[in-house]
């Protein structure tokens, strides 16, 4: 089974300073596909450690059967991920689990796909797209962190915005969801024209894999998150050519996978 983390390296930009690598630990995230009694229900994202009590946690919680009614749990390792089989007593009155129609996220788990392969789909690869300053980072750090109305006023939001190569913001969309605030910012700018290749987008969350595909898909070259990534959202940037950029802050940030679109000074 696979351990629940695993250190990559990268790349630590502080102003004034040069690039210097280190080493960073990164929580593992990994396909679990849940079948009931053998029948595919959800693929949920998840960490691969202590599995089993995930499955029986998942089924209780979702209203699909009482802990006494489970009478097992097996796990089988596949090459996409785990397959996870909850096994209910005989006689046991399952209820209906709730129909799954999205793939069950590490951001929400609240729906999913059936299949493991439909769960980590492959990326297209991205053109060269835009290059910005290290500095245009921490600029825009700060223009976010003046336009979160909502997160201002709650504490319980999270934000996606994009700005211009040079660090402008350009547009903003907040929600409860980081996956949904990503997903309005993207609607927004497909709604202008706006050419998601010519700047980068930032989001205020970790990020996980979907967060990198979503960027991927909508064909932005730099994804910026104030949290850490995953291990397998640093694989996906890479295979995808995306610049990953994560810990972000006002002094400085981390860049995991395609630092060649970042530069120290501006372009005479």
């Amino acid at each position: 089974m696979q351990s629940a983390s695993a250190s990559r390296p990268a790349e630590q930009w502080r102003a004034g300073r040069a690039l210097e690598p280190f080493t960073r630990p990164l929580p593992r995230e990994t396909a679990v596909g849940l079948s009931l009694d053998g029948r595919p229900h959800t693929v949920l994202m998840a960490t691969p450690e202590n599995v089993e009590d995930l499955a029986r946690g998942f089924v209780v919680t979702e209203a699909i059967a009482a802990p006494a009614d489970i009478a097992g749990v097996t796990i089988k390792e596949e090459e996409r991920g785990l397959l996870v089989d909850v096994r209910f007593a005989p006689g046991a009155l399952a209820r209906k689990a709730r129909p799954r129609n999205l793939e069950g996220r590490s951001s929400c788990g609240l729906c999913g796909v059936q299949r493991l392969v439909d769960a980590v789909r492959p990326l297209p690869m991205l053109g060269q797209g835009a290059r910005i300053a290290h500095a245009a980072i921490p600029r825009a750090l700060a223009a976010l962190e003046a336009e979160q109305a909502l997160g201002r006023l709650t504490r319980a939001t999270h934000a996606a915005a994009f700005f211009d190569a040079e660090g402008m913001l350009v547009l903003v969309r907040e929600d409860v969801g980081r996956h949904n605030a990503l997903d309005k910012l993207a609607g927004a700018m497909m709604a202008v024209g706006h050419d998601a290749a010519r700047g980068f987008v930032v989001v205020t969350s970790r990020c996980s894999f979907e967060m990198v595909e979503k960027a991927v898909r909508i064909g932005c070259p730099i994804l910026v998150a104030v949290s850490a990534p995953t291990e397998l959202a640093i694989t996906k940037a890479n295979e995808a050519n995306l610049t990953l950029v994560a810990l972000a802050r006002a002094d400085g940030h981390a860049v995991f996978a395609g630092g060649e679109r970042l530069f120290e000074m501006e372009p005479a």
